[in-house]
């Protein structure tokens, strides 16, 4: 089974190129962290301004300059099944743990339960690798109800679910219900502890990135029945997590990365830089949570 505590890291460009020196001076300080392994091409990866030949050579890129036991995730769910087939076997070739498969979005009202259920069946049955579903509502704008999570999790090659819909029942019917290899993913540090509270295994946190010591406490806390100190931690996690969430996106996470240390880098246009007031906010927060 998939388990642990992994960061889905984001893309640094420079000039709008990918920056591949600042990515690998990251890659040096997150191979020294407690860290399970790293997501590339996730949501905070910029990979939906990335074209085909700059995902594959980011993965190449990735797993090529972090040591084998640090497991590599791919995200590398497409539009169309057969592009997603073609990336995600691509990732398996390079030498990715499995691939993490977006629902497909942009023609919403065609997605229903029925053609995602054939989608991920088709990727999955033509998959060298095992996969592993991925629910944004947030930034799909569709919701995988746990009805068609649980029609999906007996499938031999889908392996796991990262659910960053925040919807604790919906995580714990699919907990509940799952076959016992499945396995649970919290998809933000917002909900890390309720949701490993009802039986997930791990989490794929962009706060991993800036604080991955303390996510990986808070789920050895937890195992070891230490409630209280897994507790303080999740409330440690909240403001920094919200931070380069929700509140300011991937560009804050880029500025809180810069800030600890690490090389965050310009975000892709169109998307803007954050303000020099949202930087002195960033800073205080990361002061405040003693990740600065």
């Amino acid at each position: 089974m998939i388990r642990g505590i992994y960061a889905p890291i984001p893309t640094p460009f420079k000039n709008d190129l990918i920056d591949y020196e600042s990515l690998k001076s990251n890659l040096a300080l997150w191979a020294k962290t407690p860290l399970t392994g790293l997501v590339v091409l996730g949501s905070n990866g910029e990979f939906a301004y990335l074209s085909y030949e700059e995902k594959v050579e980011l993965i190449r890129f990735v797993r090529n300059n972090l040591p084998a036991e640090k497991h590599v995730i791919a995200g590398t769910g497409c539009e169309s099944t057969i592009e997603t087939i073609k990336l995600t076997n691509k990732a398996a070739e390079l030498g990715c743990l499995a691939g993490l498969i977006l629902t497909p979005h942009y023609y919403k009202a065609a997605m229903s339960n029925k053609a995602l259920y054939n989608y991920y069946k088709e990727v999955a049955d033509a998959s060298n690798m095992p996969i592993m579903l991925y629910n944004m509502p947030r930034n799909a704008g569709i919701n995988m109800s746990s009805d068609l999570v649980l029609s999906l999790a007996n499938h031999a090659n889908i392996v796991g679910i990262k659910d960053s819909s925040g919807n604790i029942v919906q995580i714990a019917e699919v907990c509940a219900k799952a076959p016992g290899d499945f396995a649970v993913f919290a998809g933000s540090g917002s909900f890390l502890l309720p949701a490993l509270a009802v039986g997930a295994v791990g989490g794929t946190l962009a706060v991993a990135n800036i604080m991955p010591s303390e996510c990986v406490e808070l789920l050895n806390k937890l195992k070891s029945g230490d409630l209280k100190g897994a507790k303080e931690l999740q409330y440690l996690l909240l403001a920094p997590n919200k931070a380069v969430t929700a509140k300011y996106g991937i560009a804050g996470l880029k500025t809180a990365l810069d800030l600890i240390g690490y090389k965050g880098g310009e975000v892709r246009k169109p998307m803007l830089s954050v303000s020099n007031e949202v930087i002195k906010d960033i800073r205080n927060i990361l002061i405040e949570a003693k990740a600065l």
